[in-house]
This record gives C-alpha cells, sequence and structure tokens, in this order.
C-alpha cells in the first residue's frame, strides 16, 4: 500500500502543476477582474494652433506683430456622428467623425460607457450596425481601420485618424475586442 502512495505523490504534484498553469494562463488570457476595474478618461477636442506670419512675428518677439490682424481661428465640423447599441456588453454614448481645421479627422466618443476587457480597439469600419448577437461579429469580415487601444471604458476620448485614410464607406465605428474577436458596441454614423 505504501507503494500505491508513493506513485500518487508524483501525479497528485503533476495534476496541481497543470491545474495551477490552467488557472493562470485563463486568468491572463480573460482578465476578468476588468468587469470591475473602471478607467476613466475626459479628453478635450483636440484643436489646431493657427499659423499664419503674425503668430510667427509674436513668436519670434517682432514688435511690428502687435499691429498685424490675428487669425481667426476655424472650428472642428462634425461630419457624422451616431449613438452606440450594446453587442456583448452593455454599451451607450455616441460617437462623432469630426474634421479639424487643418484638414485632418479624429474619431470622438462622448459619454462613454461600457464595461473594460482585455485588449480593446476602436475600429472604424464599413460593416453595418445591427441589434443583438447579429452584430458581434462582422466588424472583421470588411475593411475597418484600428485607430488604436480603447484608453477608457468611460468618458470623453479622440482617436486621430491615419492620414490618407479614404473615409468613404466607413460607415460605423465599434468599440472591438481584439481578443474574443467580438463588439462590445457600436455605432452607425449618419
Amino acid at each position: 500500500m505504501s507503494r500505491d502512495r508513493g506513485r500518487r505523490g508524483p501525479l497528485v504534484a503533476g495534476a496541481l502543476i497543470v491545474a495551477i498553469s490552467l488557472a493562470g494562463v485563463g486568468l491572463y488570457w480573460f482578465q476578468p477582474w476588468k468587469l470591475w476595474q473602471d478607467e476613466t478618461v475626459q479628453e478635450a477636442l483636440p484643436s489646431v494652433a493657427p499659423t499664419s506670419a503674425a503668430a510667427e512675428s509674436t513668436a519670434s518677439g517682432d514688435p511690428s506683430a502687435d499691429s498685424a490682424p490675428s487669425p481667426t481661428p476655424q472650428d472642428p465640423v462634425t461630419i457624422t456622428q451616431g449613438s452606440f447599441i450594446s453587442h456583448e456588453h452593455t454599451t451607450t454614448g455616441t460617437v462623432k467623425l469630426i474634421r479639424l481645421p487643418d484638414g485632418s479627422h479624429t474619431v470622438r466618443l462622448e459619454s462613454l460607457d461600457t464595461s473594460n476587457g482585455p485588449d480593446l480597439r476602436v475600429w472604424l469600419t464599413d460593416a453595418p450596425v445591427k441589434e443583438g448577437e447579429a452584430g458581434w461579429h462582422v466588424f472583421d469580415d470588411g475593411k475597418y481601420v484600428n485607430l488604436g487601444k480603447l484608453k477608457g471604458n468611460k468618458g470623453a476620448q479622440n482617436y486621430a485618424v491615419p492620414a490618407g485614410t479614404d473615409l468613404s464607406g466607413l460607415t460605423s465605428v465599434a468599440i472591438w475586442c481584439d481578443r474574443f474577436d467580438v463588439s462590445f458596441g457600436a455605432a452607425t454614423l449618419a
């Protein structure tokens, strides 16, 4: 009988090591603690400083710059906007595609409220936004532009659209979990 106990000891230790290893990998992969962690980000709308001879003269200390007319900054223009609907996790807030005075574009999330999760991204896509489970997996089927990691699961955030991006046909924004290929929520831009 002592011989059987001697054999079981290494088997139990091996099984315990495997179980602990699997639990560690599972915790890393799913990161369940993020469901209870909120990260709030409150960014102001990006602005572009006006450039002109007057601004450059002022910066160089030219005394005649005081008499030069100051440039009028242009305001950012909202091109399209929409409201988030929930997919894998409850997601609310609005999204705007904004053209800045310098001609660049940014995607702005406002009043965002979603769950935190592993490897969340903001995608500008051509996929139609569908309610329920039908909309969970559609955003990686077509054309999309990855704007970067989600900065926080709550608040107001800006994501620069890469220069040269063809915006025609990009009609939605998704909060995409890249690890599990699923949308947390999405909005149609109209």
